[in-house]
């Protein structure tokens, strides 16, 4: 990198968005860190600012007009987004479709697709006029490979991996990179948001070293701190003891 980044984490209150910025703050990154739980990322703020330049933005990404202002005010210094780590998402539920949550299929388009989208498409003139920039979209290996339960979860994903792709398509020879990148079982509050039970939470990870948030991490600055020349398309990480699962039969007795 030959001049320092400013990097925009959306979902930077737990988890791979708290730890990508604890990554780049070890760089002396400016940052701008987005989350729902102001108390948090005052925390965050106040832990990380003695290595790096931060701005706290409390926000939702679903809420597409607060977004539309909070990136139109931002403070000197931090305006000029670089990097944008569209983070921010959750799975919610794990029912067969026919008994799922209609309200939680919402909440998880919305966040994890509709507030992804709007989020590019405000900060990407900018990197287009500047001739630079780079968006990461955190997507999952449950946009690939489905799962009993994973219903619109792992379809949100499957658009967050296409969307990126068809960025990279849009963008090309623009100066502005696109990565996705996709972890499998990873140990963060992931399970527990998505459960709302902290006891099958923990069971999820019980016999298994899953990813944790820092492994996420070290994949997103990765990719960003690539030469300008190179673009990493997609990266698919998964825990050595978790691979792809076999066909399912469902047998009539």
């Amino acid at each position: 990198m030959t001049a320092p980044l400013t990097v925009l984490v959306t979902g930077a209150t737990s988890g791979f968005g708290e730890a990508t910025a604890e990554r780049f703050a070890r760089d002396g990154t400016r940052l701008i860190v987005a989350g729902r739980r102001a108390d948090r990322l005052e925390e965050l703020a106040r832990r990380l600012s003695p290595h790096a330049p931060i701005h706290p933005l409390p926000l939702d990404v679903r809420d597409r007009v607060a977004v539309e202002r909070a990136l139109s005010s931002l403070p000197a210094g931090f305006a000029e987004v670089d990097v944008l780590v569209n983070n921010a998402g959750l799975a919610l539920g794990l029912e067969p479709a026919h008994r799922a949550s209609l309200d939680e299929w919402e909440q998880m388009i919305d966040t994890n697709n509709r507030g992804l989208v709007v989020m590019t498409r405000i900060l990407l003139p900018g990197m287009v006029e500047r001739g630079r920039g780079h968006v990461v979209n955190v997507g999952s290996v449950a946009g690939t490979y489905p799962y009993p339960g994973g219903n619109v979860y792992g379809a949100t994903k499957a658009f967050v991996h296409q969307f990126s792709l068809n960025l990279r398509a849009d963008l090309v020879g623009s100066g502005v990179r696109v990565t996705c990148v996709e972890p499998g079982m990873a140990d963060t509050e992931f399970s527990l948001v998505r459960l709302k039970d902290a006891e099958r939470a923990r069971a999820v990870y019980q016999g298994v070293t899953a990813l944790g948030a820092d492994d996420v991490a070290d994949a997103i600055h990765w990719a960003v701190t690539r030469p300008p020349h190179v673009n990493v398309n997609v990266i698919e990480l998964m825990a050595e003891q978790q691979a792809f699962s076999p066909f399912t039969v469902k047998r009539r007795t």
